[in-house]
C-alpha cells in the first residue's frame, strides 16, 4: 500500500533498465536542485479538491519489452490512497536522442496530455479534483512562471 507523507500532489518514480549516466540524468530530471518535483512542489492536493492526493508519474526508463507493452496509459484509481499512478516510458527515441531544450519541453508536453487523459478518468469516476486547475498551474510552472 502506498502511504502519502507528503501534501504534494504530483510526486515522480523512477523505474531503470539503463546505463548510470542515464540513470543520473533522469534522477537530475526529476529530484535535481531544478528538477521537476522542486519546480511543482507548490501544487498541495488541499488546492484541488478532496478525493485524489496523489498523482504519481511513473517514469520506466528503457523498459523492456514486455513491460513497455503491458502499461496502461492511465492506471486505475486507489480508493484507499486516494492516489493514482501514470505511467511515462523514457527511451532514445523520445527522449535520449532530444537536445536539453526538447527534453525539457517532453516533460512539459507528456505531463499536460497523461493530465488530460486524467481528466477522462477524473469524470468517469465522479471525483472531486479540479483538474483545469492543475493543469493551468502545471503549465504555468513548468514555463518558469
Amino acid at each position: 500500500m502506498l502511504k502519502v507523507v507528503e501534501d504534494n500532489i504530483i510526486g515522480f518514480y523512477a523505474s531503470f533498465n539503463s546505463d548510470g549516466i542515464e540513470q543520473e540524468q533522469i534522477k537530475a530530471y526529476l529530484w535535481g536542485d531544478d528538477g521537476l518535483k522542486n519546480k511543482l512542489n507548490s501544487l498541495k492536493w488541499q488546492t484541488y479538491g478532496k478525493d485524489l492526493h496523489l498523482i504519481l508519474f511513473r517514469v520506466y526508463v528503457n523498459p523492456i519489452p514486455h513491460l513497455r507493452f503491458a502499461l496502461r496509459e492511465i492506471e486505475n484509481y486507489k480508493t484507499k490512497e486516494k492516489a493514482i499512478g501514470i505511467p511515462v516510458i523514457l527511451d532514445k527515441d523520445n527522449f535520449f536522442n532530444l537536445d536539453e531544450s526538447n527534453r525539457q519541453k517532453f516533460f512539459k508536453t507528456i505531463m499536460l496530455r497523461k493530465l488530460e487523459l486524467l481528466q477522462k478518468k477524473i469524470k468517469r469516476n465522479k471525483l472531486d479534483l479540479n483538474i483545469e486547475k492543475l493543469k493551468s498551474d502545471v503549465d504555468r510552472l513548468l514555463n518558469g512562471d
